[in-house]
């Protein structure tokens, strides 16, 4: 991996304060050399730029850590090459992951991968359709997606799959009106818990990582 990559992810990792040290970071890099590698062959990803690759995918998805905090399951719909949850497994060692895609060689990839560093997480070929026991899909502590960034589908597709007192997290490019992301939160039994605004710090693009939460005393419907 270019020494650029790895450069512009310690930058990053210290000017948005996440909490990843070198032992993450050096996993981090070595899962970056892998998806370069396999990328070769299988179309897992069209950022290859080392700056790029770092802001825009690792960094991108280490924004989740902060919500992450006290969790110790994930759920990764859409996962596509593992990004965020490959990405986020290699910060967080001791968190479950499940990264869960229809596309069975992103899937080799991430079980390949995992396997090859490590890492806590499994890969699960399929399509979810909010249907965590007929999809093989656990109900986790926080279950998240990068590849739906429509928030009034993701609610309704990801709530089925978060546990009791767990959370629903989105991430989106910038935040929407708080009235209305609290509705969709009603409408599926979660409450919104906050809206994180973070911006890149290099190309200076804005994100948002809505997070919700299903009460303890509730059952996911």
């Amino acid at each position: 991996m270019d020494r650029v990559f790895e450069e512009v992810l310690r930058a990053g990792i210290e000017a948005l304060g996440l909490p990843v040290g070198d032992a993450a970071v050096a996993r981090l890099v070595m899962f970056a050399e892998r998806l370069l590698r396999w990328n070769r062959k299988v179309n897992l990803t069209a950022i290859t730029e080392p700056r790029e690759m770092a802001e825009k995918h690792f960094l991108d998805s280490l924004i989740l850590l902060p919500a992450l905090v006290g969790r110790g399951t994930l759920l990764d719909v859409g996962s596509g090459a593992g990004l965020p949850g490959m990405a986020v497994a290699c910060a967080r060692p001791e968190l479950q992951v499940t990264c869960c895609d229809s596309v069975g060689k992103k899937v080799a990839f991430v079980k390949a991968t995992a396997a090859e560093l490590g890492l806590n997480v499994r890969g699960v070929a399929v399509r979810a359709l909010g249907e965590p026991g007929r999809d093989g899909l656990p109900v986790c502590e926080a279950v998240v997606s990068r590849a739906l960034a429509d928030p009034e589908r993701w609610v309704t597709l990801g709530a089925p799959y978060v546990a009791a007192g767990g959370v629903l997290l989105a991430m989106l490019g910038k935040g929407l009106e708080r009235e209305h992301l609290e509705a969709l939160g009603t409408a599926r039994g979660l409450r919104l818990l906050g809206v994180d605004q973070f911006e890149l710090p290099f190309s200076h693009a804005s994100r948002a990582v809505v997070r919700w939460e299903r009460p303890a005393a509730s059952a996911s419907r």
